[in-house]
């Protein structure tokens, strides 16, 4: 698949509340679709696998001046989250976040679809 079949997938499934994710062929170990060789044996042939879309906060950025671009999100956080019963972590973008208080780390989130203009959009659980 091309990149822009991935991209087209990988949305798909985002608007699924879902992860796209590839499991390596040769070992079974599993990755976000973005890579090209396996990290653990360096195997190039994986199976796409959709992974439950969520997990919980390990850290993230918040944006309370919003930069060019982004004036329609008002403040928002940058968040990276294990995803729940595998062993990787995704990062999305997570609107009305204006201080640590509303978003403590370890505090549960989803993926909630796929913004064109924002990337991967989360939501709190």
């Amino acid at each position: 698949m091309d990149a822009h079949g991935v991209r087209e997938k990988f949305i798909e499934v985002a608007n699924r509340k879902k992860i796209l994710a590839h499991r390596c062929i040769k070992c079974g170990h599993t990755m976000l679709e973005t890579v090209m060789f396996c990290e653990k044996c360096s195997g190039s042939r994986f199976e796409e696998i959709e992974l439950e879309g969520s997990g919980t906060v390990v850290t993230y950025t918040i944006q309370a001046v919003a930069p060019a671009g982004f004036e329609d999100a008002g403040s928002y956080a940058w968040v990276v989250f294990k995803i729940d019963n595998a062993s990787i972590r995704a990062s999305g973008f997570l609107p009305g976040v204006k201080e640590p208080k509303d978003l403590p780390v370890g505090a549960r989130v989803r993926v909630a679809g796929f913004d064109p203009h924002h990337g991967l959009l989360l939501e709190k659980v």
